[in-house]
């Protein structure tokens, strides 16, 4: 199975951290972000994933060349950023030949399986399921309703008056069809508001109650500088 490993960004509210460190390679835990993504899509059966490169991308070449993982790279730089449904869309024949592959934001940590969301995918009627979890902070997330057969109702990307708690976690699975929906004439396009408002009662929510944080910001690597060690131990 292949995987997007979104890492583009430029990682703002972290300066001065991210002047001169990519996101994906902010050390939690003892190892960089990136190297817990590895390990979870290598428990996961992920054989080949692409990363999107933009800040400082021979940092994270050179980090990643050096990995020991079985699973193959290709690298995706991005001169101008195309958004994370830019992205999968300047990239599908990468997964033209899949069934079904994953979409992650690289600057989320989480101990979730993988592998539970990828069978749970295979077992609904819809082309894409977004992975959910139950957020404090409703306004700065995508959120949604879902109905009793886990079809996603309504999505709306950071609300001012949200229906529910219930938020993107950030963790997809997709059928390649679903690229072909990406307006091709919108640069930069962002999965959360161009192309999840399209797939309304045409994805599956997928409600997860593992440790998920986006560590984007200096409070949120605090949390979770303190939380990891915890949860690996």
């Amino acid at each position: 199975m292949k995987a997007f490993l979104l890492t583009a960004g430029l990682g703002t509210r972290l300066h001065p951290i991210t002047q001169t460190l990519p996101k994906c390679l902010v050390p939690i835990g003892g190892k960089p972000l990136i190297d817990w993504w590895f390990e979870s899509m290598q428990k996961a059966g992920v054989t080949e994933v692409l990363i999107n490169l933009h800040h400082l991308p021979d940092l994270v070449m050179a980090h990643v060349n050096a990995l020991d993982t079985n699973i193959k790279v290709e690298f995706s730089y991005e001169s101008v950023l195309l958004g994370s449904a830019g992205t999968l869309r300047a990239n599908q024949s990468f997964v033209q030949d899949q069934k079904a592959f994953f979409i992650f934001y690289g600057d989320n940590l989480t101990n979730t399986s993988l592998s539970n969301l990828c069978d749970f995918h295979v077992a609904q009627p819809h082309d894409f399921t977004m992975a959910l979890f139950e957020t404090n902070n409703p306004s700065g997330c995508g959120i949604v309703s879902l109905n009793e057969h886990f079809t996603v109702t309504h999505f709306e990307e950071k609300p001012a008056n949200p229906v529910s708690n219930l938020a993107n976690a950030g963790l997809y699975v997709a059928s390649p069809k679903i690229i072909s929906l990406i307006d091709p004439a919108k640069t930069p396009a962002d999965i959360g508001f161009d192309l999840l408002p399209l797939l309304v009662n045409k994805m599956s929510g997928y409600k997860i109650n593992d440790y998920l944080i986006d560590i984007g910001t200096h409070k949120n690597l605090e949390k979770a500088r303190q939380d990891w060690p915890l949860l690996i131990s």
